[in-house]
């Protein structure tokens, strides 16, 4: 049977996706920007519409790095603004689950579902850099390998949160007892028009995709070419089965970028500018340095890789998201730019980009279509590279190409966000 293809729009935030330079790009803080992207995701029909989070401004070499998106506005303040002023589309905050708690938590996130309608989404995330911490009275004192144990069990808590109220909309005492959270009393929002938020998790590690088949219902990923994400897909939706779960309960949407043109040239030209533009010769040294973890201001952005290897947890960076085997990265980029002869801008580009559908608006909608229908994704989030227009061309010109193959929908057909993505309402527990 045909897949249906699910679709969502990602607020780009913490990393170099936008370009600034470009004289469409606008604020990142304003709500009209926010408003802007919103309703045209809605436009699209999409399935939500997705902030991503920052809770400390990120350091390299000790300034705050000038690459990062600053002053954006708590997401999910901006998500209930959102709220008025859609109707169908979901609306998913990223939250940090080391520095928050279920309660609070969790009362927030239904608050959201109430004044939406059934349309909230939590997007899981954690934390063990205490960098970050000093923000936050816990400080930097969770170990790494606990960060998922105290994740899954902040996501099962608020579950019986939202779950403490009886169908006729009865409060009941909760009680939870467990090694990360010890609370009890009563909550104060009933159950909400879709059961629970919709959960949300993204990461790629071994823990994390053992996070996701236990605990999400999307997985937000991200996948370099086809063989990767059907390989990713198998393996995630192998394990579901562990957990008594059906292959359909999870949804996975790698994060990806879309560049149109009137002619594949003119879309591989317009691509090529926009990498160009990610990637400045500062970004590149900059991304370089995160991974060898040493200052390489010496170096020159269009000759070759340092020839030594990288320096295990040098710090050089603070706040970002560890980047794994800084070593292995290391020979798989110089492999790289010795077989293409590469200089170390070009090696960034090539090698840093997400998974990008170039092409005429037609060979788009073919190639996102093939990807789904091989068991590669289950649909996709659109990072657009500017702020607040970067959906518009898509909406415009490849949502109905894909409405004419028959693999998205030309119309809601629920309310709800979990009516958009085919889940099934939790069973009521407790």
């Amino acid at each position: 049977m045909t897949k249906q293809i699910h679709l969502a729009a990602h607020f780009p935030g913490v990393n170099n996706t936008t370009v600034w330079a470009d004289p469409r790009s606008r604020s990142q803080i304003e709500f009209s920007s926010f408003e802007h992207l919103a309703r045209t995701a809605e436009r699209g029909l999409f399935d939500f519409f997705f902030l991503a989070e920052g809770l400390r401004l990120r350091e390299h070499k000790g300034r705050i790095h000038d690459l990062d998106v600053v002053g954006r506005p708590e997401s999910l303040t901006v998500l209930n603004a959102l709220a008025a002023v859609t109707e169908r589309l979901g609306l998913a905050a990223t939250v940090n689950a080391t520095f928050n708690e279920p309660y609070e938590l969790a009362r927030r996130l239904a608050t959201l579902d109430h004044l939406s309608g059934g349309r909230a989404a939590w997007n899981v995330v954690t934390s063990s850099d205490a960098f970050t911490g000093e923000n936050f009275r816990r400080g930097g004192f969770l170990d790494r390998a606990d960060r998922y144990t105290r994740a899954a069990e902040f996501v099962a808590t608020a579950r019986e949160l939202w779950d403490s109220w009886t169908p006729e909309g009865v409060p009941r005492p909760f009680a939870h007892r467990g090694r990360h959270f010890d609370i009890a009393g009563e909550f104060t929002v009933p159950r909400s028009p879709q059961g629970h938020p919709v959960v949300i998790q993204a990461g790629d590690s071994d823990e994390g995709r053992e996070f996701a088949a236990s605990t999400a219902d999307v997985v937000f990923t991200r996948q370099s070419s086809l063989a990767a994400g059907k390989a990713f897909y198998a393996d995630v939706k192998r394990r579901l089965a562990t957990y008594g779960r059906a292959h359909g309960d999870l949804k996975i949407l790698p994060g990806v970028s879309v560049v149109l043109g009137d002619t594949p040239a003119d879309a591989q030209e317009r691509a090529a500018e926009i990498r160009r533009q990610q990637t400045s010769p500062q970004t590149a040294l900059l991304t370089l340095e995160q991974i060898w973890g040493a200052d390489l201001s010496a170096y020159d952005p269009d000759g070759p890789l340092p020839d030594f290897d990288p320096v295990p947890d040098s710090g050089i960076t603070q706040g970002r998201t560890r980047r794994g085997d800084t070593v292995a990265i290391a020979e798989k980029w110089r492999a790289l730019a010795e077989e293409k002869g590469l200089s170390i801008r070009e090696t960034v580009i090539e090698a840093g980009g997400r998974q990008s559908f170039v092409g005429t608006p037609q060979a788009v909608a073919a190639e996102l279509d093939a990807f789904v229908q091989a068991d590669a994704a289950d649909g996709f989030i659109l990072v657009p590279h500017l702020t607040p227009g970067g959906l518009d061309e898509f909406v415009d010109r490849v949502v109905p190409l894909l409405q004419e193959r028959g693999v998205f929908r030309t119309e809601y057909e629920g309310s709800t966000l979990r009516s958009h993505l085919g889940l099934a309402e939790p069973e009521q527990k407790g």
